[in-house]
Parts: structure tokens; C-alpha cells; sequence
């Protein structure tokens, strides 16, 4: 069994909600797992308890979460030392245009040279629209930024693109990477 903490950053609550999924997919397979919201933790976080870490982000106007990228930033040298995962959850991975597909690969890319970290795996999840939870301003925001990445305009609605399939399958990858790496047999769980 390992240990793994997933921390995240969401401004919507999408990227939480993948979070959490990826947390209970590795204690389905046995292994422990917390989620960890990176606005609420402090410089002093420390990942020597873990055997493992993901790390999930938001794309908002074209930028991860703060807290997560100073997160990055401020533990790499753990990090490296320890097998990872880094997700992004954003519109631009779900749209039919591959130029927008390739502007989700770029913001990976640009956060991966900015924090000098380097994941063994990496994921692009679709997000969510909550025109519903929407003040009027931020509505008429979404609703261009819809209408580009994905057609879905009606506001009177809520919009869900994850693929539950495709997280769980990045959750037991990394999970198999890490029982590998750290030469672990995977638990037996009971049914």
C-alpha cells in the first residue's frame, strides 16, 4: 500500500471534484489517499509523509491556480524525489479544434518550464461550465469563451465535459507506475 496525496487548485469546483475522484479510485485500489486543497495549505507542507503526489489545475483566462503553481514551485526538489502526476482541467482539452487542443497542451507545457517540474505523468481533463453559479458579467464572459471552445451557449444550464472514464484511467496508470516504481505489490482489495 502507498500512500498519496493529491493536491489541487479549482476556482469552480471541477477540479476538486476530478480530485476527489482520483482519490477514491486509489483507495478502491487499496492505497491510502487525500486530497489536499492548495489555497488552504502553507508553506511548510510537507510531503515527506507521502509515497506519492498528483497535482491538479484549473486553466482560468489562461493561467493555473496561483496557490498551485507556487506549491510547484516552492516543494520541485520533493517532488522530484518522488514519483507524480500533474492534471489540468480546462475547456480548451474538450474542443473539436485542434488549435485550442494545442493551446491546452501549451498551458502544460509553459506551467512545466515555469516550476522547472517534471511529472511521470501527465493529463488534460475537460472541465465544467456553471452558468448557474454565474454573476452576470462572468455569464456573458463564459458564454464567449463557450461559444469558441465548445458551442454550448445556453445559460440557462450547466455543462459537464470530464470523461470519468479517462480520470479513472490516469488514476490507475499512476497507480500502477507507482506500485512499479516503488516495487509495491498492488493491494488486494476486497469486493
Amino acid at each position: 500500500m502507498v500512500d498519496v496525496a493529491v493536491l489541487y487548485g479549482s476556482s469552480e469546483g471541477q477540479t476538486a471534484k476530478i480530485a476527489d475522484r482520483i482519490v477514491q479510485r486509489l483507495r478502491d485500489r487499496g492505497h491510502e489517499s487525500t486530497a489536499v486543497d492548495a489555497s488552504k495549505i502553507d508553506a511548510d507542507f510537507d510531503l515527506s509523509g507521502f509515497d506519492a503526489v498528483v497535482v491538479g489545475s484549473s486553466i482560468h483566462v489562461g493561467k493555473h491556480q496561483e496557490s498551485v503553481r507556487s506549491f510547484v514551485s516552492a516543494t520541485v526538489d520533493a517532488l522530484g524525489e518522488l514519483p507524480t502526476a500533474f492534471f489540468q482541467v480546462s475547456l480548451s482539452s474538450v474542443s473539436d479544434d485542434a488549435d485550442r487542443r494545442a493551446e491546452a497542451a501549451r498551458y502544460v507545457e509553459e506551467f512545466l518550464d515555469a516550476t522547472g517540474w517534471h511529472p511521470d505523468r501527465v493529463a488534460r481533463f475537460g472541465g465544467a461550465l456553471r452558468f448557474s453559479q454565474y454573476g452576470f458579467l462572468k455569464r456573458l464572459m463564459m458564454k464567449r469563451i463557450a461559444r469558441e471552445a465548445t458551442g454550448d451557449t445556453d445559460t440557462s444550464r450547466d455543462y459537464e465535459y470530464t470523461d470519468w472514464a479517462e480520470v479513472e484511467a490516469f488514476a490507475d496508470d499512476f497507480a500502477a507506475f507507482v506500485e512499479g516504481r516503488l516495487g509495491v505489490e498492488p493491494p488486494t482489495v476486497e469486493e
